[in-house]
């Protein structure tokens, strides 16, 4: 039987916000936590990023955190990009519930305005250890307040070194102060740190059982988010299924994804818990009868769905666990008829399909996206295919007769034949289906990932930190640079840790692919991997936003050499004006740290 959000006993401000964020039910991690963490008792989860952790914790602390009184809950995470990450979640779970203020704090981000930030109140505070360390140091933090303490990702603060840091903070919190521990694994040191400071603690851990999944095909293709629109058009382009359904995560997202294929002329629809019931019957009529090709649809929606002449499942997002996944592909395959499943998955996600192999045993392969010239050929040779049997049926007496008549009064002069009338007409009917423009010429969004190295392009789920980990930490020394220029400089106050962060967070792309930064008063020019440059290019283009000022990007004019010149030697590169180098990172722990400024606390302690 199926857990609601209303079945966690939540107030009706989080159950709004909750239902805003477009989410239905709750995730495995979400059930088994919520209830023991709403009762103030003690915790330890295991978890990873992107099982709804983050909501698992924030729905206890926001639903106890009082308006208007001192900081009263803290959250520890390993990095600033991940305490950016979930303050930003807390403030849309806490958007309906007026008064409450989650605040980050992180190294590289001037601690005055940290300061000034906590002096005006703040009830949530989302910090990384040594930067928590900096106030309760200076008295800017007081823990005495605290009913509340996270610790989100502790094997990987553990494991960067921040275990005093850790300790002093948890030292220093109230006896009575309730205490979470949420880690990806439970190696040694997390359970002595679980036995020596929570008392009695609820031991929250999905546990994962063998699956069989249906004998049907199963591809995956690792996308980056922003390429998910593009993808799930090729594969659609090319495969040619008469009835396709596509899973979201969330309400919103089957309504976006809907619009969009709307818009680019897929007969769609969306369906998911906020239809009506009579709404829901007209969308499954018209699914059934053939007037929608793609169905979009959530998890919930779909569980009433009994279609058995579905072509192909695509989860255009990753399924949060392993049941859901089996659910959703069992969608098709049914009645002895061929299925195939395709699945999208980003870099972080990889964890989640490992996930998947191990418990279903499934063999799921890697496939490669068609271009836009594969995906033009596919339609040219359907239509032949078409044209093909039409001849081989006959009965084209009165067409033939219409044809001739055509030729004889349009063009009395000769010249043209009827090979000439066949590439018009051919034209004419790929136009009318797939638009105008010339896709074998149009630009690809996905060229860079074809024109990266094929080392880099192989593998997947290999062994020994291969495929989308192990080319995370791939770095070539000789790989060729390319400037880009940023409208944001000295005069927005940036600073090359932030440049750094925004590039990598938003693009998708590691700090190791990023050279030298040259920062000016009112723009900045930044090194990238000259295979990437087009990557990052096309995501500024879409709107990214640094230090609250929206960044445009474009290729510097003056080229690299003409703000970072070489100089013969052995360590390469010149330092640049800025006097910052994206640290290169190696497979070691402590190598996974990236350099901070000197305004930056967040260093363990050596």
């Amino acid at each position: 039987m199926s857990v609601s959000f209303e079945d966690l006993c939540l107030s009706r401000e989080l159950l709004d916000a909750v239902k805003d964020m477009g989410f239905e039910e709750p995730s495995p991690i979400q059930i088994l936590a919520v209830p023991p963490l709403l009762a103030g008792r003690d915790a330890l989860g295991q978890a990873q990023t992107g099982t709804g952790k983050t909501a698992a914790f924030g729905l206890p602390v926001l639903e106890k955190v009082i308006a208007g009184q001192g900081v009263q809950a803290l959250v520890l995470c390993p990095t600033r990009e991940l305490a950016i990450q979930v303050a930003e979640e807390l403030n849309r779970l806490a958007a309906r519930k007026r008064g409450v203020v989650i605040l980050p704090i992180y190294g590289g981000q001037f601690i005055e305005r940290q300061i000034r930030a906590l002096d005006k109140g703040a009830q949530v505070v989302v910090g990384t250890p040594g930067r928590v360390m900096d106030h309760l140091r200076r008295g800017t933090l007081r823990p005495d307040g605290l009913t509340c303490l996270v610790l989100d990702e502790a094997d990987e603060m553990l494991d960067m070194g921040f275990r005093e840091d850790i300790e002093a903070i948890l030292e220093q919190c109230p006896a009575d102060c309730q205490r979470v521990l949420f880690s990806a694994t439970m190696p040694a040191p997390i359970l002595e740190l679980a036995k020596r400071f929570l008392r009695e603690p609820e031991m929250l851990s999905i546990a994962r059982k063998m699956l069989t999944v249906p004998a049907i095909e199963q591809t995956y293709y690792e996308v980056r988010p922003y390429q998910k629109m593009d993808a799930l058009c090729r594969v659609l382009d090319s495969q040619g299924f008469r009835k396709a359904l596509v899973f979201c995560s969330t309400k919103r997202g089957v309504d976006e994804v809907c619009i969009h294929l709307q818009q680019r002329g897929y007969q769609a629809d969306g369906l998911h818990g906020d239809l009506a019931q009579p709404q829901r019957d007209r969308v499954m009529q018209r699914f059934r009868a053939e007037g929608v090709d793609i169905l979009v649809a959530t998890d919930v929606a779909a569980r009433g769905i009994d279609v058995d002449d579905v072509d192909a499942v695509i989860n255009y997002d990753m399924p949060h666990d392993v049941e859901k996944y089996v659910h959703r592909i069992g969608r098709t395959g049914r009645a002895g008829r061929p299925g195939s499943a395709f699945t999208f998955v980003t870099l972080r996600e990889h964890y989640k399909l490992r996930d998947i192999i191990r418990c279903t045993r499934a063999h799921i392969k890697q496939g490669r996206l068609p271009t836009l010239r594969d995906v033009d050929n596919i339609r040219t040779t359907r239509l032949l295919d078409e044209v093909r049997r039409t001849v081989e049926e006959g009965s084209l007496d009165r067409w033939l007769l219409l044809v001739e008549e055509f030729l004889a009064e349009r063009f009395q002069e000769g010249g043209v034949t009827g090979r000439d009338m066949s590439a018009a007409l051919l034209k004419l009917l790929m136009q009318r289906d797939f638009g105008k423009q010339d896709s074998a010429d149009a630009p690809d969004v996905f060229a860079v990932e074809a024109r990266r190295p094929a080392a880099a392009q192989e593998g997947g789920l290999s062994r020994g930190g291969q495929g989308a980990a192990g080319r995370r930490r791939e770095r070539r020394n000789d790989a060729p640079m390319r400037a880009l220029r940023l409208s944001v400089g000295h005069a927005h106050k940036v600073s090359p840790r932030e440049l750094v962060g925004a590039i990598a967070g938003e693009c998708g792309i590691s700090s190791r692919h990023i050279g030298a930064i040259d920062i000016r008063k009112q723009f900045s020019v930044v090194e990238v991997a000259e295979e990437l440059a087009e990557d990052v290019l096309a995501v500024f283009s879409r709107g990214v936003s640094i230090c609250g000022v929206r960044v445009s990007a474009q290729p510097d004019e003056g080229g690299a050499e003409g703000h970072f010149p070489r100089k013969a030697g052995k360590f390469g590169p010149r330092r640049p004006r800025s006097g910052f180098y994206a640290k290169k990172t190696r497979g070691s722990a402590a190598g996974r740290r990236e350099e901070e400024p000197s305004a930056g606390r967040d260093r363990p302690r050596s």
